[in-house]
C-alpha cells in the first residue's frame, strides 16, 4: 500500500462541481462536505461529520451559509463552529468540525490534508491551459478501486498505451521508443520525456487534427507529487520540428492534466483533462475528444481494478520486476515515501474539534 502523504494539497472537485448543493467527497480518508457561501462563491470545506451522531452533512442542507445537519439539526458556520443545536441555547464548547484551507485555482479545487499551518497556497503547481480562453478543455473525474499508487505508476510508464490502449492513442513507436528521465528531489518533480521523431498517427491525434500519414510526436510528462501529472504533448506532420527559437507554428499541441487524488487506502479519484490549441471552435472535435479520452480512461479504470485485485491474492513478499522503462516510475515512489514520512508527525493535526 502507498503510504499517505498528508501535509501536502490534493485536488478535490473541479470548480464547476461545487456549488450551492452540499458535495461529499474523500480525500486520504477524511469525509469532507464542499459547498460554496453566497456571500462571495469561495468554497468552504468541513469534516463531513456531524458532532452529535456522526451524521454526514453532506447529507444535508443549507441555510444561507450554514450547514444544517439532516438529523437532528446541528448547524455549522462557515468555519466548522456549531452556532445552533436543538433543546437547548447553550452550544456546547466542543461542538465543532474541522474546517479545511481551500484554494481554487486552474479550475481545479484544491483541499489541504494535514496541518492547518503548513498549508501554503503558493506551493500549489499550475495547470493554467484549464482555465485560459485560448485553450479549449474537455475533462472529467473516475472512481478507481486501487492503491493510487498504481495510478502514478501507470501515467508515469507511457509505454502500456502500446498494449492496452492500441487503436486508441497507442502505437508500436510509444514501446520502442526509449526514455529520459530527470528527477527534482528539491521541488518534488518527476519529469519523463519521449521523443518519436517517425511514428504512426493514432485515432486520437488523426480523427482531432486531420493529419494524414505519419508524425513527430513528443510527450514530455512533469509530475508534481503527490497529486498534478501534466503531459505536454505535441503532434505534428513527419518532418517537422520546433525551430531554434521554440517557435513551432506546424504542430498541435495538447495538454492532458491529471490530477491523482488518494481517496481511502483502497480508491482514488482518478480527474483527467485534456486542453488543445487547435479547433477550438469546434464541437464535433471537442465532443470526440470528451468521449474517445473517456474510453482510454476507463480502459485505464478497469486495468487497474483488475491488477489491485490481482494483487490482493499475492502472498506477502512477492517480488516486483522493474526495468528501463520504470524509472520515473520508481522515482516517483520515492518522492511519495518520502512526503509521506515527512508529513507523520503531523498527521494527527489534520482534523481537530472532533
Amino acid at each position: 500500500m502507498t503510504a499517505f502523504a498528508r501535509n501536502q494539497w490534493y485536488v478535490a472537485a473541479y470548480g464547476r462541481e461545487i456549488g450551492r448543493e452540499l458535495l461529499g467527497r474523500t480525500i486520504l480518508g477524511e469525509p469532507i462536505a464542499f459547498y460554496r457561501s453566497e456571500s462571495g462563491g469561495a468554497v468552504v470545506a468541513l469534516h463531513d461529520r456531524c458532532v452529535h451522531r456522526r451524521y454526514p452533512l453532506s447529507a444535508s442542507r443549507l441555510d444561507g451559509d450554514r450547514v444544517v445537519c439532516g438529523y437532528h439539526g446541528f448547524t455549522y458556520d462557515t468555519t466548522g463552529t456549531c452556532v445552533f443545536v436543538p433543546g437547548q441555547k447553550r452550544v456546547p464548547r466542543t461542538a465543532r468540525v474541522a474546517s479545511y484551507p481551500v484554494v481554487e485555482q486552474d479550475s481545479l479545487v484544491w483541499v489541504w490534508i494535514g496541518d492547518p499551518k503548513s498549508a501554503d497556497p503558493t506551493a500549489i503547481p499550475r495547470a493554467p491551459w484549464l482555465a485560459d480562453p485560448h485553450w479549449t478543455t474537455v475533462g472529467g473525474m473516475e472512481p478507481i478501486d486501487a492503491d493510487y499508487g498504481l495510478l502514478v505508476d501507470n501515467l508515469m510508464d507511457l509505454s502500456h498505451e502500446t498494449y492496452l490502449h492500441g487503436g486508441y492513442i497507442g502505437t508500436p513507436e510509444v514501446a520502442e521508443t526509449p526514455i529520459t528521465t530527470t528527477v527534482d528531489e528539491g521541488a518534488d518533480v518527476v519529469r519523463v520525456s519521449r521523443h518519436m521523431d517517425d511514428a504512426e498517427c493514432p485515432p486520437f491525434y488523426a480523427r482531432s487534427t486531420g493529419i494524414e500519414g505519419r508524425i513527430t510526436r513528443w510527450q514530455d510528462i512533469e509530475y508534481h507529487a503527490p497529486c498534478l501529472y501534466l503531459l505536454h504533448s505535441r503532434i505534428a506532420p513527419v518532418g517537422v520540428l520546433p525551430g531554434p527559437d521554440g517557435d513551432d507554428p506546424d504542430a498541435f499541441h495538447v495538454e492532458i492534466t491529471y490530477a491523482i487524488t488518494p481517496s481511502t487506502e483502497h480508491s482514488v479519484y482518478d480527474f483527467w483533462a485534456v486542453s488543445r490549441d487547435f479547433a477550438q471552435d469546434d464541437e464535433d472535435v471537442t465532443t470526440f475528444l470528451h468521449d474517445f479520452n473517456r474510453t482510454v480512461v476507463m480502459q485505464d479504470v478497469d486495468a487497474l481494478n483488475l491488477l489491485q485485485r490481482a494483487l490482493d491474492t499475492e502472498p506477502e513478499g512477492y517480488q516486483e520486476l522493474s526495468i528501463n522503462i520504470d524509472t520515473g516510475g520508481l522515482a516517483a515512489r520515492r518522492i511519495l515515501a518520502r512526503l509521506a514520512a515527512e508529513g507523520a508527525p503531523a498527521a494527527s493535526a489534520s482534523v481537530t474539534g472532533r
